[in-house]
């Protein structure tokens, strides 16, 4: 119920099937955060109207228009399937029908996770399992780049953390775990971890 509630208060669609797996073993296969999941995340952890969060394997942009719609945040989806990057920009100008002059606040790139070049502002940044531990490091690397280069306090959200992204966060890394939510005490992987360091 609350998909249909929340595509329809944000003008988008994001729910129905999803389009079939990729062809490298590098990328999983996309999965939508459940609107459910959204909620308690954002309950319990905050973002502020400067922050600039970026979503790898954003799909049809469901994250972005929550988060843009919440708290005004900057958002950026990164997307590799142009079948979803030309969902998400479907979807961002029915968003922008309902949001006048915010155009700029909400963005997608269609382009591989570690080809994403890490803008001095992003300082939030979501992933939900979307592709194999050397892309997550290689994606990290470009990230604590961009620390040096203009530092500041980052966050990276995981959603569904794999134990090999946490091994690799805590002893690789000069991110720590700052929060973990959990959501259903049956499977203990549904769960939000948030790792944090600053330059």
């Amino acid at each position: 119920m609350r998909e249909q509630y929340y595509d329809k208060l944000l003008n988008i669609q994001t729910t129905g099937e999803q389009a079939g797996f990729n062809d490298s073993l590098h990328y999983h296969r996309y999965e939508v955060t459940p609107y459910s999941a959204l909620e308690q995340l954002f309950n319990n952890y905050q973002l502020k109207k400067s922050d600039h969060l970026v979503d790898f394997g954003c799909g049809k942009g469901r994250l972005n228009f929550f988060l843009h719609h919440r708290f005004q945040a900057t958002v950026t989806g990164i997307e590799m399937n142009e079948i979803f990057f030309e969902k998400a920009i479907k979807n961002r100008s029915e968003y922008l029908k309902i949001h006048k002059d915010i155009a700029s606040k909400i963005n997608f790139f269609c382009c591989l996770a570690q080809d994403y070049k890490v803008d001095n502002l992003d300082n939030r940044f979501y992933f939900f399992n979307p592709f194999s531990i050397p892309i997550f490091m290689s994606v990290v690397k470009n990230i604590l780049i961009s620390m040096e280069n203009s530092p500041r306090e980052v966050d990276l959200i995981l959603y569904y953390p794999s134990e090999d992204y946490i091994y690799f966060l805590e002893y690789q890394t000069p991110f720590e775990l700052f929060e973990e939510i959990s959501l259903n005490k049956r499977d203990q992987n549904e769960r939000f971890l948030i790792y944090r360091s600053k330059y």
